[in-house]
């Protein structure tokens, strides 16, 4: 059986929701957070070098990075859901939005979140980051407007992914100037599916 080796308030999250969307059967290992480093436990080591979550199990295979791990669950058990044909004009639009979550719009939260820790010494660098911040999240704003999902009538696995880089726009105090993604943001989390992850899971800051 799929095992999603699950870390508390991680990316992590959102591979439960998917595989809850989806009615996949799995088994999830819980692992949690060193409440005063925040970092996540040794163990996780033992299931991949990186020691980051999520990873997941199935069988003989082992998969780290969260954009692989949808991709990977979607084509193997999503019979046909939550994908765009790789033949349609929605496709590619999909896979770029995919792998834009991790590799773009993540990058300015991130340093947002370890340059607030340096407090006065990281001041300077703030101007720089806010301006990449308006830049990432009003583009994304744009591409929701007037829509439900990221792409297509129903959701994917864009959605998947981007719900991360919306909820820590939020946690961040950002998402007021972006009233499309903070809709979405909340339709996301009213989802069944996405309720029941937490309920699995566990308490997830992110969410609230």
């Amino acid at each position: 059986m799929l095992t999603v080796h699950h870390l508390n308030d991680s990316r992590s999250q959102r591979i439960l929701w998917l595989l809850e969307e989806l009615g996949t059967p799995y088994e999830m290992k819980r692992y949690q957070r060193d409440a005063t480093t925040r970092l996540a436990p040794p163990e996780l080591t033992a299931i991949h070098p990186l020691g980051k979550s999520p990873v997941i199990t199935d069988g003989g295979t082992t998969i780290a990075e969260s954009g692989a791990i949808v991709d990977y669950i979607i084509r193997k058990y999503g019979k046909g859901a939550m994908m765009p044909a790789p033949d349609s004009a929605d496709y590619e639009a999909y896979n770029e939005w995919l792998h834009y979550s991790e590799g773009s719009a993540m990058l300015p939260l991130m340093l947002n979140l370890y340059v607030s820790r340096l407090k006065e010494a990281g001041a300077p660098l703030h101007p720089r980051i806010d301006s990449e911040l308006a830049n990432h999240l009003a583009y994304v704003d744009r591409a929701l407007k007037d829509r439900e999902f990221f792409i297509g009538p129903s959701l994917s696995g864009a959605d998947i992914q981007m719900s991360f880089v919306g909820e820590m726009a939020k946690v961040f105090e950002k998402l007021a100037p972006y009233p499309n993604l903070a809709a979405w943001l909340t339709r996301m989390h009213a989802r069944p599916a996405f309720q029941r992850s937490i309920e699995k899971g566990g308490a997830y800051r992110f969410a609230k």
